[in-house]
């Protein structure tokens, strides 16, 4: 790989979590909108977008594909309901100013991602990694017995997104032809509830004025090019520093709720965040190592 399609690689994974990072600001603007509406119109949206953009590409035939494979076509069903669980704890969370919580669940995400590979694809985890999976499991209930209640917000999120990204990864389809399946099996679903809205004259897209409007329109726009950024990145990019630049996202979630929206930080909970960092820290290193470890083998390997 050339050091200019890896800085491409680089830069446009960066600005996908970057983006995700800073979703709560666009979210947090349609706060008065029913969390079900926003994620129904970011479904229809998205879903418009998408087939719009395959079709543009000549690639319409890698849907039509997908859909008549009742296997992956089962498989992407599951997928969809997953990230729509998923999508809508995370806007009813930032409506409801949990946007903290939320940044904790993706903060958690990749530790539960190494434990459904140990139990469900039975990889093996050296001493590293369950060192910070220990200490991320002791840090999620020590914030448990701080809160007085189990953190069901992250541990949704969390994991929501690796049962998602575990589906995904058996069922193996590319991330566009993948999303626009998805999107376009809870089309029917998310259409016909937004009619029943409007019927109902409780729709945000034409009560709420034209800046809501635009901004749920907007919503599939929001949806599509993070992954279009991260797909592209992800190619070009080792996976391990992938790994790494994920941590911009819930990073940037964390200096919103406390920074633009002053939710509560105490130092108590502080200390719960600063064992989940640790960990993941510990985690990161451990990738890269090996990375290094492995491109060291092969440069040996090619050089005799």
């Amino acid at each position: 790989m050339s050091g200019r399609s890896a800085r491409r690689g680089l830069l446009a994974a960066a600005a996908a979590f970057t983006l995700w990072g800073l979703f709560p600001i666009y979210l947090h603007a349609l706060r008065e909108v029913p969390p079900l509406q926003v994620i129904a119109h970011r479904v229809v949206w998205s879903c418009v977008l998408l087939l719009a953009w395959l079709l543009l590409r000549g690639e319409l035939g890698r849907l039509t594909a997908t859909l008549i494979r009742p296997r992956l076509l089962a498989g992407l069903t599951l997928s969809a309901l997953l990230i729509s669980t998923n999508w809508l704890v995370y806007v009813w969370s930032v409506a409801h100013e949990h946007i903290v919580d939320t940044s904790l669940g993706y903060y958690i995400n990749p530790l539960v991602n190494v434990v459904l590979g140990v139990l469900v694809l039975r990889e093996r985890l050296n001493r590293a990694q369950w060192a910070a999976v220990l200490l991320a499991a002791l840090a999620v209930l020590y914030l448990a017995l701080l809160a007085g209640r189990p953190p069901w917000i992250a541990g949704t999120l969390a994991i929501s997104f690796s049962l998602y990204g575990l589906v995904r990864k058996v069922i193996s389809v590319e991330a566009l032809p993948g999303l626009a399946t998805e999107t376009l099996l809870l089309m029917p679903l998310s259409t016909g509830y937004l009619l029943w809205c409007q019927w109902a004259g409780t729709g945000a897209l034409t009560t709420q004025g034209p800046g809501t409007a635009a901004l749920l329109i907007g919503s599939g726009l929001v949806t599509a090019v993070p992954l279009v950024l991260f797909a592209y990145g992800a190619r070009l990019l080792p996976y391990s520093t992938v790994g790494v630049l994920q941590y911009i996202a819930p990073s940037l979630q964390l200096l919103c709720g406390v920074g633009l929206y002053h939710e509560s930080f105490t130092p108590a909970l502080a200390l719960g965040f600063a064992a989940i960092w640790v960990a993941l820290l510990i985690y990161a290193a451990d990738g890269l190592w090996r990375a290094r470890g492995a491109a060291r083998a092969a440069t040996r390997a090619a050089a005799a």
